[in-house]
Parts: structure tokens; C-alpha cells; sequence
């Protein structure tokens, strides 16, 4: 089925992201964090596939995104590019890659990229690792900026509840969107705020905005792929839409699979040589 829902088969492109929030057309996105994954995700239409550190939860079964590597990072989004034909591929900067020194964060932005092969980076924050984004984007690399609740800030936050909900962190966070639109980000990922500042932020800077449990307003949608397809169980955000229930089906298939073969019924005659 690929192409499902895809009349452009074109690579995705940062200035066709640009194009289609100047026409109305909504983005989607979605993470991938493997080749196999990354196949079935872009050739059913996904416009954008990130390689989000929230591999560090969904992959290695950590508490936060803090723990991931530069070099886990770096396997993960390898192997995601290549099973990727269409889609613009980002691949997050993990923690502690870009916030210490505007250099190390050109040369850890590089290293991804000449290793990877992606096509953009993600980096978390606002007017504070302004310069470092600065660096990046002046070696030729698109950056996509990511506001809101940053979950590379935890300890910071010491809380996952939505952010931006006082006029001041408000305030921070229009102007964060501006200087990292200014600057020269292709996009902005807004996540877990009022959907109405959203709409605000999506109507007052050129790039496009990604939201996150951010409401309708954004320019394009991201979810976790494997929130989505229903594989992790126990965590359901209000903002989460479920559109399989694949660790039901998966946990089946496997219990009948051991099941046949406690049996004798696994293999039969037809799958013998």
C-alpha cells in the first residue's frame, strides 16, 4: 500500500513544509525509531518521521528521555533513513549534545548528520541555545525548534503537566517561537500547551508548528508511533489517539504461536522441507 493517502510521492522537503502551511495543508508526523518501522510509516503517507529521543522510554525502557546517547541516537536514526523513501527524516539531539558549548553542538550536529544521513535535527529549548543554533544552521544543517513542555527538562519542571498556562510562561514562549523562527528554524514542535496559545503561535510566525497535545489550530500533528498503534499500555494522555490495539494483537499472536508449539501443531508437513 504505498502512497496511501499520497499524491506527491516527491521527497519531502523543509520548503515544502514551508509550502504547505502557506496553502492550508496539514502535516503529519510521526516517530520511528527502527527500518522496519520507518518502512511501514512512510509508505503509508507520513510526511515527517522523527527519530525523537523518546526512543530512550519506547526502545530501552527508561523513565525519561535523559539517559539516550549520541551514539544510541545516531543507530537509531541510521536505521530509521534507511527505510525511508518520502518522508523528511529528523533526528533529535540528545540530552546534553548542544546545551554545554554552541561548539560541541555544531560538531555533535555534524556527526549526526554525516553518520545518519538525515535530514534536519531537533533540538529543545528557547532563546537560550539560540547561539548554538546558530552554529548549526551556518554549517547547512536545518534545525526544528521544540517548545512547551520539553522533556529533556524533567528535573527542571519536576513535572509532565501542561505547560504555559500563566500569562508569564505564556509570554516566554511567543517570544521563544519568534527568535527561533527569526533565527532561521524550518519548524517548531509545541507540546502539551492551551490550544488556544497554539493557535496564537501558529498564526503569528512563517514556520510551520507541529503540536503535540497542542490542539487543532498547529500546522501539522506528532505522536509517538507506538502510543498511537496502541503497543505501550498504561499511558494515555488526554491529547492520545489510539488507532490500533496492537499489543493486544501482537500478545495474542504470540500466545497462540506458543500454544502450536507446546502442541506439535508448529510446524506442520506444508512448513517442512
Amino acid at each position: 500500500m504505498a502512497g496511501y493517502l499520497v499524491d506527491d510521492v516527491r521527497k519531502v522537503t523543509t520548503h515544502r513544509l514551508y509550502e504547505m502551511k502557506q496553502s492550508g495543508k496539514k502535516i503529519a508526523m510521526l516517530t520511528s525509531y527502527d527500518y522496519s518501522m520507518a518502512r511501514i510509516v512512510d509508505g503509508a503517507g507520513v510526511d515527517v518521521i522523527l527519530v525523537g529521543d523518546s526512543a530512550s522510554n519506547t526502545m530501552a525502557g527508561n523513565a525519561t528521555t535523559l539517559p539516550i546517547t549520541l551514539d544510541q541516537m545516531i543507530y537509531h536514526a541510521r536505521s530509521v533513513v534507511r527505510g525511508v523513501k518520502r518522508a523528511l527524516v529528523v533526528c533529535d539531539m540528545p540530552f546534553g549534545t548542544y546545551q554545554v558549548d554552541p561548539q560541541d553542538a555544531v560538531r555533535n550536529a555534524v556527526r549526526i548528520m554525516q553518520e545518519t544521513g538525515c535530514d534536519a535535527l531537533k533540538l529543545e529549548g528557547g532563546v537560550e541555545i539560540i547561539p548554538a543554533i546558530k552554529l548549526i544552521l551556518e554549517a547547512g544543517i536545518p534545525v526544528c525548534g521544540h517548545l512547551g513542555l520539553t522533556p529533556q527538562s524533567i528535573n527542571k519542571f519536576g513535572t509532565y503537566a501542561v505547560r504555559a498556562k500563566e500569562e508569564a510562561e505564556a509570554d516566554k514562549l511567543r517570544s521563544d517561537a519568534k527568535a527561533l523562527a527569526e533565527v532561521g528554524c524550518f519548524a517548531i514542535v509545541l507540546e502539551k500547551i492551551p490550544a488556544q496559545l497554539a493557535k496564537e503561535v501558529t498564526e503569528s510566525v512563517p514556520v510551520p508548528i507541529i503540536g503535540i497535545g497542542a490542539g487543532g489550530a498547529c500546522d501539522g500533528q506528532v505522536l509517538v508511533v507506538h502510543d498511537m498503534l496502541g503497543m505501550n499500555q498504561g499511558f494515555s494522555p488526554k491529547f492520545l489517539r489510539r488507532y490500533a490495539n496492537l499489543f493486544e494483537v501482537m500478545t495474542d499472536a504470540v500466545g497462540q504461536y506458543v500454544t502450536d508449539v507446546k502442541n506439535c501443531d508448529f510446524p506442520n508437513e506444508n512448513e517442512q522441507y
